[in-house]
Parts: structure tokens; sequence; C-alpha cells
């Protein structure tokens, strides 16, 4: 019997995405796109390295995981991602019609909630505050430093 993974356990793996990120100078973000209980994708924020205001976590991992799945919807992946997914992200998580996405912290000044329309597809399940505390602390450790 195959055993179903848990949140956090996924989200830990976001994690070390984003302590990736920190590592070489990004905003510390990770993500991972799951499917049937295996990590897919993973990615990490690159926007410094790529010189590309797009190149967020979630638009690298949809990305990757598309390649993987030869097609463009992932209706059948969660997407798990250490910050709550900007407006440009949640339209990409719209396109790409997401099954799931679990968000670790959530960002109260850019993130998709901040608009009151729905962002999201309209089958997306979300699930916030996994691993909150974690994803909160490097990205407060990351923003101290450079300050």
């Amino acid at each position: 019997m195959l055993s179903v993974l848990s949140d956090d356990h996924f989200m830990k793996a976001a994690l070390q995405e984003a302590q990736k990120a920190a590592d070489l100078g990004e905003v510390p973000v990770g993500a991972v796109v799951v499917c049937k209980n295996q990590i897919i994708a993973r990615a990490h924020n690159q926007t410094e390295m790529l010189n590309d205001v797009t190149a967020h976590a979630e638009i690298l991992a949809v990305t990757s995981a598309a390649n993987y799945l030869g097609g463009k919807y992932l209706d059948e992946c969660t997407l798990y991602i250490t910050l709550e997914p900007c407006t440009m992200c949640g339209g990409a998580l719209y396109w790409a019609q997401l099954g799931k996405l679990v968000f670790g912290a959530s960002d109260d000044k850019r993130g998709y909630k901040v608009h009151k329309e729905r962002v999201l597809h309209p089958r997306t399940t979300v699930i916030h505050g996994i691993m909150e505390n974690e994803c909160s602390a490097l990205l407060k450790e990351f923003f101290a430093a450079k300050r």
C-alpha cells in the first residue's frame, strides 16, 4: 500500500529550495510540484541570477512540471510554495488549472489575496499556514541581513 506523505513533508522540500535561493542571494522562496504523491518539479527564485522579474519559484516550477507531464494543465497536481504567490504567479496558476495550492507564509503586501476578485482557478483548493513559522523566519532572516 502506498503511504500518502504529509503537507509538512512536501513543504520541507520547498523550504530546502528556498534555502538554495537564500544561499544565492535571491529572495528565499522555494516550490515543489507534487503529482500522485511524488515530487515532479523543484524550483526557487532566480530573478537576480536570470535578470528576469518573472523567474519566481512558482513560474519555474509550473514550467518544469508541465514539461515533465507533457501537458500544460496541472489539475492533478499540488504546488507547495513557501510564500503566498503574487498576482502574476496566481494568474499563471489559474491558466495551469492547478489542482491544489499549499503555501506557508502569507504576503500581506504582494500576495494574490490582496485583490478582492478571485485570481486562482475556481477549482483550485487552497491550504495556507503549513509550516508558516519556518517559512516566515527564513524570509525575515534574509531581509534582516540585507538591512
